[in-house]
Parts: structure tokens; sequence; C-alpha cells
């Protein structure tokens, strides 16, 4: 007879509780105006990659069939101000008023431009500080930063179930430090960081900080001004559910901004981007970090992606996002722990980002299996399960639906048939 971990569950594990935690969703609304091609897909990796809004993939049309397909050139009157436009929205998600925000290239290039003012900025200091387990392309675009300008990137380190504290870096922050680079919630194991206070203490040493908010703008509050941070950065494709390879953002705080250069001085960053004869200067304010022109489709998405969750509200949105990742935590205690799974994330919500992280031995079996299962999460490296319900588009139903079915397969040995891991053919 087949063991069931669940015969013994609490009443958290009925079906009737998911279904009264949506009952009493005020963002639910939301989940009918998102693309859902397959209605049995239980997807909870909105972290890597958000939902398709309905309204993005009707403006997309318009962008293409009306603007491109019918003005051609003359589009350019309806997309040369998206870039602060969008970044403007992008501002009210994140804490900061008009005129700091930006939508341009991607995160990596825009920690590049940032370091480097960074750097430029802070003359006769010449390191560069991150978490040694930080999202790996902050890491190595860094590195190159501090290669090409002859100084120095020190990798701290802090527990990767809480994240880096302020007592972490305090040892670091001497007075060779120009620039700290971290991220407000960790992509592995999702500790959300103090950012107020190592946002003070970095300021204390005579530094500048930049924050990652990839896996933390549209599900935590932020509050740059609030914390008087310098820089940001992050994406518009996971939460922000403008699709893959959309545009990212930089923020930059207002007092900065003229005291900055950007060093890949570009014609969309120029005072008069159709003074061609001229030599470069650069335009006011934020929107001198842009650089090659815009990238228009991912840029309309971004704006609809945006208008939704603003219209969601902040505080909604992260109440909405620790009751469903406590939701899921509750299930995995009791349906996945006795099936040798733990907890790999901070069990406290409010010190939680928007995932949820799992250890198991056979993680990369299980991931293969959940995806022929219709659940999808995704798999980092050696054991983690990586599973995040987005506020605005996941329920509860389909978090209780998603967890029994990855107890089912395990239950059933159904991981078991699968090789142990991906294949590397060259």
């Amino acid at each position: 007879m087949t063991h069931d971990p669940a015969a013994h569950a609490p009443d958290l594990a009925a079906p009737s509780r998911a279904a009264a935690l949506d009952a009493d969703d005020p963002l639910r609304r939301f989940r009918d105006q998102v693309l859902r091609a397959d209605p049995e897909l239980v997807y909870l990796d909105g972290n890597s990659l958000g939902m398709l809004p309905l309204a993005a993939a009707d403006r997309l049309r318009r962008v293409v069939n009306e603007q491109w397909g019918g003005e051609l050139v003359r589009g350019w009157q309806h997309w040369d101000r998206l870039p602060v436009e969008v970044g403007d929205r992008i501002g009210g998600l994140v804490g900061a008023a008009p005129g700091q925000v930006v939508a341009t290239d991607t995160i990596s290039v825009n920690v590049f431009k940032l370091a480097c003012a960074a750097l430029d900025a802070r003359p006769g200091r010449t390191v560069l500080v991150t978490d040694a387990g930080n999202f790996p392309s902050d890491r190595y675009v860094l590195d190159g930063v501090a290669r090409l300008l002859g100084g120095e990137l020190r990798l701290v380190s802090g527990d990767p179930m809480s994240g880096l504290t302020v007592d972490d870096l305090a040892p670091h922050l001497t007075d060779d430090v120009a620039l700290v680079a971290l991220s407000h919630v960790d992509y592995r194991g999702g500790a959300v960081a103090d950012l107020a206070g190592i946002t003070d203490a970095v300021h204390r040493a005579g530094a500048l900080v930049l924050w990652d908010l990839a896996h933390s703008a549209g599900s935590v509050p932020v509050g740059l001004d609030d914390v008087g941070a310098d820089f940001a950065v992050g994406c518009t494709y996971k939460y922000l559910n403008a699709g893959p390879g959309s545009p990212a953002y930089l923020y930059v705080r207002r007092d900065l901004q003229e005291h900055l250069r950007n060093p890949i001085q570009g014609w969309w960053g120029h005072e008069d981007m159709f003074d061609m004869d001229a030599p470069y200067r650069p335009a006011a304010g934020v929107a001198r970090f842009q650089t090659g022109t815009p990238a228009i489709p991912g840029l309309v998405a971004a704006d609809e992606g945006v208008r939704m969750l603003a219209e969601a509200g902040v505080d909604r949105l992260r109440a909405k996002s620790m009751a469903l990742t406590s939701y899921l935590v509750e299930l995995a205690d009791a349906w996945l722990a006795p099936l040798g799974f733990s907890l790999a994330s901070p069990r406290d919500a409010a010190a939680r980002g928007g995932h949820v992280v799992l250890a198991h031995d056979d993680a990369y079996r299980i991931g293969e299996a959940m995806v022929r299962a219709k659940v999808i999460g995704d798999v980092r490296p050696p054991n983690l399960l990586r599973l995040a319900p987005a506020p605005l588009t996941t329920s509860f139903g389909e978090v209780w639906e998603g967890m029994r079915r990855i107890r089912d397969l395990v239950v059933d040995g159904r991981h078991l048939e699968l090789p142990r891991e991906r294949s590397r053919v060259t």
C-alpha cells in the first residue's frame, strides 16, 4: 500500500481552504487579465518570466499593425518619450518620484554604466563591493568594470538563508570603496535585504550604493527615495509582466544626475539627438543614461504590465505575495517535508521575497517531472527547487494544486524514471 503523507495533514490541506482564500482575495480580478493558453498549467515561475497581459497583447497588435505597419517612421511621434514615461510609471512601484527612472537597455548594461559612473564620481576610491552569492551577471559585470578601470572587486559572503547583513558588510566598508552593489531580494533563497540599514552604512563610509530590484519590484515594496538610495536597476520581464527580453530600467537619485557621466555615450542620451554634427552633450536629468535606440515593443508591453501593478497597489501586492508564499510553505511542511524536502528560504514571510525555495537531494529529476505534470517552477543547482507564485496572477487554488501534483509525483516515484542530470551534448 502506498504511503500518503497527506493522510494526517491539517485542515490547511483541504481544497476548501484554498477556495476560501481565493474568495477573499482583493486582487482576484487580475487573474482574468492575462493569457492562459493551457488551463491545466500551474505556473509557479513568476520571478523568471511573468504572464502575458491581455492589454499588452492588444496594444502590441496596434503598435505593429497601425503604428509600425501604417505610420512607419511617423510612429516615433508615439514612441520617443516612452523610455522616460515608462520609467516614471516604474518609479511609482519602487518609491521613486518622477524624473529618476528611465527604461533602457538590460540590467547588465545598466550595472556597467552605473558602476563606471560611481568610480568616476569617487576619485581615489577603486573598490567595488558585492555579495559573493549575488546574481552571476551582476558579479561578472562588476568584475569586468574593475579590470577595465584598474580597480578591485571585493566579494563579501553572508548567510544564504538570511542574506547579507550590515554586520557582514561593515568590515569591508573601508575608505577605498566607491560602490556597494547588492540585490534587494536574493535570487536564490529569497531573503530580503535591509535596504535602509545597508544604504545608511554605505553612505556613512563615504561610498555609493546600487540596488538590483529584479526580484522585488512588483512583489516587495522598495522605497528608493525614502532610504536615500543612490542607484538601482531592475528588469521588466519578471513580476512586471513585460515579456522576454523586455527593456530593463535604472534609477539615479535626482541630486546625483547632473554630476555623473554615462560611459556609453549614445545618441539617445544626447541633449539633442538630431544635432548630429555637435560633440556629445548629455541630456538633462536621468535621460542622459540612455544609450541607443529603445526597443519599442518591449517598452509598450512594460507600460501595460506596470499599469496593472499600479492599479493593484504595492501594499496589496505585498500582502497577497506573503499570503501565497506562506500557504505554499504550510503545504510543503505538511506534504513534502515527509518526502525529504526542506525549506531553504526564510520562514518568516516578512523576511522573504516573492519566491520560496525547497531543497531536495533529487531536485533536478523532480523539476523535470514537474514539467511533465504541468507544474512550472525552476531548478537551481545543486539541489534547489524555486517556486514563485506571482501575486497578480496566481491563485491560492493553483498553489494547492501545484503542491498536490509535486507530492503525488514524488510519492508515485515518477521522477525516478528520469535521468539524474541534464545531458550534455557537444
